[in-house]
């Protein structure tokens, strides 16, 4: 992953999807070349010299002030989570900057995997990359059978776009891959020096050209919360409602829980692949995660 491009990319993309009429600048004459704003029109909402966005949209961000971002964040019209990427992009920390180390293993606390286990409703904890470090067994049922693939492939990016199932369990496939995609975006805004990122990308795009064409797109999303709907190969049609909850002293880690509306068609039906999987997690052994640590 390289910051420069993804930082340009990331700017040419958000420029492009907005026309000056909905940037408040006046009818320009004439044809235009572009379909969204121009540079220097970018240029002129941010209060910045025409150089100094040029140099910005090319990745030349050292020493940019948080001002500027802030002011292009805004002529662009920037959502929480694009300004987050932005600033992420341009103002890497100055630990990530200086490490050129390979990011630890991520490990889930044990008393993780209790709060796990003594929900009811399908649960799961995501980490880098979108990995699945853990989840309940209900968790694990919902995604044909995570926990019987080996560590590297529980993950939700290699799921939707390699695995013959996901267009069939969901009910809006290219929806689900999108939102894959711009969580992707996200973490890679966060660690662009990533090499298992890095390996992952260009697995999927040798593998798919859906993933190829919304890999340019640069979109960027973060999932607070949201609705899942799926239609599981044992019990129809689920209708679930998703929260990502923050896992403290891991940046990177994220707690996922699914709900059905009670006493709804969706939970019956959960209550029966409940039933017929049981609701625990397996925790790993001690000896098991230190032989298999989560990345």
């Amino acid at each position: 992953m390289d910051r420069s491009t993804e930082i340009r990319e990331f700017l040419r993309t958000r420029r492009a999807r907005i026309t000056p009429e909905q940037a408040g600048l006046p009818p320009h004459p004439g044809a235009r070349r572009v379909p969204g704003l121009r540079r220097e029109e970018v240029a002129q909402l941010a209060g910045v010299s025409v150089d100094y966005y040029v140099r910005l949209e090319r990745g030349r961000t050292q020493g940019v002030s948080e001002t500027v971002l802030d002011a292009v964040a805004r002529a662009l019209h920037l959502d929480d989570a694009e300004r987050a990427h932005l600033f992420d992009l341009a103002q890497p920390s100055t630990a990530r900057r200086r490490s050129k180390r390979p990011l630890a293993p991520q490990r889930v606390n044990p008393t993780m995997y209790r709060a796990l286990d003594a929900l009811t409703v399908p649960a799961m904890v995501m980490g880098r990359r979108m990995d699945v470090l853990a989840a309940n067994r209900l968790g694990y049922s919902l995604f044909a059978e995570f926990e019987a693939r080996p560590r590297r492939d529980r993950n939700f990016a290699r799921y939707v776009f390699l695995d013959e199932a996901a267009p069939a369990l969901y009910a809006d496939w290219e929806k689900a891959a999108d939102e894959c995609v711009a969580t992707l975006h996200l973490y890679a805004g966060r660690h662009a020096d990533d090499p298992e990122l890095t390996e992952l990308i260009g697995e999927l795009s040798l593998h798919s050209d859906t993933f190829r064409r919304m890999w340019a797109d640069h979109d960027v999303l973060a999932h607070a919360t949201g609705t899942k709907h799926l239609v599981h190969p044992l019990v129809g049609e689920l209708t679930l409602d998703y929260v990502t909850l923050a896992v403290e002293g891991d940046p990177d880690q994220s707690l996922v829980i699914l709900t059905p509306e009670p006493a709804s068609p969706s939970a019956e039906a959960l209550g029966i692949l409940a039933s017929w999987t049981g609701t625990s997690t397996t925790a790993p052994s001690a000896q098991g995660e230190a032989q298999n640590p989560a990345r």
